[in-house]
């Protein structure tokens, strides 16, 4: 949900370069002359090129072949534009990234690369909403600060700079703090920081610029995802604000954005409101939040914008567990876990009562891939029917951090890899295996798998980056099967993991984190995505034909 939710976020932004190009027309008031004749003609042959792709091309080659240039950096000016022309994202930034060594406060050019690299680093954004490409993010977030600061060109006045920093044709200074937010949301997890720079940003902005889709009603979303992030600076209220005020102004066609902001609002107000009003009445006090935040972008001060708080978890829990076995095994994964973690001992008994050793999916998101044994599969002369063993690892790693097993045909160095990196005791009951010389032992293969899948399941779990479900596997799977961190499972025909309820230990709440359960399940096992059939079509009949 987080990742589809940023996704949203971006589609609805809709934001164009149109600002760029103004920006850096202020930046390029250069008279320049270039006094050497082959230098001249080769610069001339370059900017002529009436394709974006073979200007670039010539441009870059005309920079390699003068670097000392009193023109490069027009030419870099120029490489942008045509990069930008021949659609090479790339390009452009690298060139805004030379541009910026010459002239490190170039507008165009920071406008250019914080443009470039925020589509960057939300393509690394994973199913938690965390940023896996934390450097460009950064790098991003440091680039918006500086377009903060950078000083008016010299020629530009006050009246035309505004224009070209702060009008909805050229938003500038508001997407610079929309970079900086967007980087303390996914990279810094600095979230207080992240819902002041939107506040900043949408304070930029024209009512009527965030009442129809485009960066203000996209940073309106995000910054409800600021605010429903844990820890202190988590305030929910001000979460299902946002949340309604996106969905007043989201279309529904050609995509209906309105369907994926619905189920955080509607899951953030049952959160903080409780549900024991029913299904009607929250409806109805939802519909009322949306009415009163088409009005103002931010919620009104004079406190008329207010929400009862729920009852204590305990009192919700123990409410949602007087029912009758069948309706608490209709239950879903997180109330589950929410019962378990809140309810009192009679409560949780009874629930434990019906999940107890029954076999249930679990949908979450992968927080750890970790390798924890080794699979070993020996052929010996003897018996050529290979046999089968498994070794837990002496250090249990990421799956991409453990190191490569020698081949199988490789005896001497596979024997010495389990040697290495295997529990004692799991090798030395493996025996001769480990000592039969390569005449005796024709193959050993050595896998590294995982036997363990740790899943964030609930959304604060998910938020938290931390698993309270732990699947502990009936056979273990290789790392090239496991699903790596980051994945997101669902249900078949999606790729699905299943286990079987075995024990569940209560974690009592810390400061501002709630209370939790932590769910352990065996005999777990994967099911693959099943892929869709190719649609065979019958052959079409031949046309009847005239016979003369």
């Amino acid at each position: 949900m987080k990742k589809l939710v940023f996704a949203t976020a971006m589609a609805l932004a809709g934001m164009s370069l149109v600002s760029a190009r103004a920006l850096r027309a202020q930046d390029s008031g250069q008279n320049i002359q270039i006094q050497d004749p082959a230098e001249y003609n080769a610069y001339q042959n370059a900017s002529a090129q009436t394709d974006p792709a073979q200007r670039c091309s010539a441009l870059e080659s005309f920079y390699k072949t003068y670097p000392q240039s009193v023109a490069k950096k027009l030419v870099l000016d120029s490489m942008i534009d045509c990069y930008q022309q021949s659609n090479n994202p790339n390009g452009a930034v690298s060139a805004a990234g030379r541009l910026l060594q010459l002239d490190p406060m170039n507008m165009g050019a920071i406008f250019i690369s914080v443009y470039y690299k925020k589509q960057q680093c939300g393509k690394s954004v994973d199913a938690t909403g965390a940023a896996t490409d934390t450097q460009t993010c950064d790098d991003m977030g440091a680039l918006a600060q500086r377009g903060l600061i950078a000083p008016k060109p010299a020629g530009t006045s006050d009246d035309d700079w505004k224009k070209l920093t702060l009008t909805s044709n050229f938003p500038a200074y508001p997407i610079f703090h929309s970079a900086i937010a967007f980087d303390d949301l996914v990279s810094k997890k600095d979230f207080k920081g992240a819902e002041d720079e939107y506040t900043k940003e949408l304070n930029l902005y024209s009512l009527a610029d965030c009442s129809k889709p485009g960066p203000c009603l996209a940073d309106t979303l995000q910054l409800a995802q600021a605010y429903a992030k844990p820890g202190d600076s988590r305030d929910e209220v001000k979460a299902i604000w946002f949340y309604a005020r996106a969905w007043d102004y989201a279309p529904t066609a050609p995509q209906n954005f309105k369907a994926t902001i619905e189920p955080q609002l509607d899951y953030w107000y049952k959160r903080y409101h409780g549900t024991l009003d029913g299904d009607a009445a929250i409806k109805q006090q939802e519909d009322a939040i949306k009415a009163k935040a088409q009005a103002t972008l931010f919620p009104p001060a004079d406190g008329s914008y207010v929400i009862a708080p729920a009852p204590s978890p305990a009192d919700l829990a123990n409410k949602a567990c007087a029912v009758g076995p069948d309706d608490l095994r209709k239950l879903n994964l997180e109330d589950k876990e929410f019962i378990l973690a809140n309810g009192s001992k009679e409560c949780t008994d009874r629930l434990w009562g019906v999940m107890k050793d029954q076999p249930t999916p679990v949908p979450g998101v992968v927080i750890a891939d970790n390798a924890t044994v080794l699979k070993i599969s020996a052929t010996t002369a003897a018996a050529p029917k290979p046999k089968d063993y498994v070794v837990k690892l002496t250090t249990p790693a990421a799956c991409g951090s453990v190191p490569e097993p020698p081949s199988e045909l490789k005896i001497k160095d596979a024997q010495a890899y389990i040697l290495a990196n295997g529990v004692k005791a799991d090798t030395d009951a493996l025996g001769d295996v480990l000592t039969e010389t390569p005449a005796r032992l024709h193959k050993l293969s050595v896998v590294p798998a995982v036997a363990t899948i740790n899943v964030a399941v609930t959304q604060d779990a998910k938020d938290a980056h931390s698993a309270d479900f732990t699947v502990n596997l009936k056979e273990a799977v290789s790392c090239r099967e496991a699903p790596a961190a980051g994945t997101e499972l669902k249900l078949q025909p999606a790729e699905e993991l299943d286990g079987t309820y075995d024990t569940y230990t209560q974690v009592a709440a810390q400061g501002t984190t709630a209370a939790s359960a932590q769910i352990v399940l065996r005999d777990g096992f994967l099911q693959a995505e099943q892929k869709k059939a190719p649609v065979h079509h019958p052959p079409a009949k031949p046309a009847a034909g005239h016979h003369g």
